[in-house]
């Protein structure tokens, strides 16, 4: 079972600084694995008491039974996690605001190769590192798998991404709360803020920059790129045409359906 070594973070205790206003319904910030689920998180954490933060973690399918309670509509909360779809999901989250964060592929593969092979990342994959495969190899083995012991991108992509496109479910990309949030001035990130806002059922505060502000730090996520430590592998900026292809080889479609193409 893999293992992340995160360093806690003090946002709770910020989001004292900020005026908060209940949720009136159950909202649930999923997201493709390393598609940035602690961005989002952190953001919205900043808008919502902190009494109504789930305390339990991400929540995922193993865990759902025990944290359905999560998503009573009678007890509303802010939760997140990487969940698969399924029936269950489906049913168990009927009364709950969904948003759904993807990546592209292409920059994806890249983000999870980083992140596998750092300090942050206790796994199946210890073994490996830059003193016995090349880079190429070890991208591959993060879209095709590692037989019985990390799953590929297809089987990721299509439970925890494309099975939930053309539902009650919000979908957003990374690339655009990234840019929203580099850009905080433009208008281009006040339209992308109240898309989310409004998509959680929360009524966009005047002083929301400042709350994204203080959510979008770096120095409060432990798995973003900046922060990632001992990467025992030197791995490319931008992904290598011959990888871009086997990502279409492998998911012919992904990138169009995501509306990346």
């Amino acid at each position: 079972m893999p293992h992340l070594k995160l360093k806690p973070d003090n946002l709770n205790q910020r989001n004292a600084e900020f005026s908060q206003v209940p949720l009136k319904q159950p909202v649930f910030l999923n997201s493709v694995p390393k598609s940035g689920s602690h961005l989002l998180r952190n953001i919205m954490r900043m808008f919502v008491p902190v009494k109504q933060h789930f305390k339990a973690g991400f929540i995922q399918l193993a865990s759902m039974a025990e944290d359905r309670v999560a998503w009573d509509k009678d007890r509303p909360t802010l939760s997140w996690g990487h969940l698969l779809y399924s029936d269950n999901s489906a049913i168990n989250l009927k009364d709950t605001r969904k948003v759904l964060l993807v990546r592209d592929p292409y920059d994806w593969v890249l983000a999870r190769a980083r992140f596998f092979m750092s300090e942050e990342f206790s796994g199946s994959v210890g073994h490996i590192s830059d003193h016995n495969v090349t880079a190429e190899q070890f991208i591959n083995m993060m879209i095709f798998g590692i037989y019985q012991k990390v799953p590929n991108m297809k089987e990721i992509y299509t439970h925890n991404g494309v099975a939930w496109l053309h539902t009650d479910t919000l979908v957003l990309k990374f690339e655009d709360l990234l840019h929203a949030v580099r850009n905080l001035d433009e208008p281009e990130a006040e339209v992308f803020f109240r898309k989310l806002l409004d998509g959680c059922g929360i009524d966009m505060p005047d002083d929301w920059r400042e709350r994204v502000l203080v959510g979008s730090d770096k120095k409060q996520s432990g798995t973003a790129r900046e922060n990632l430590t001992d990467i025992r592998m030197a791995l490319p900026d931008t992904l290598p045409e011959g990888q871009k292809q086997l990502i279409d080889f492998a998911i012919p479609g992904l990138r169009k359906v995501l509306g990346y193409e």
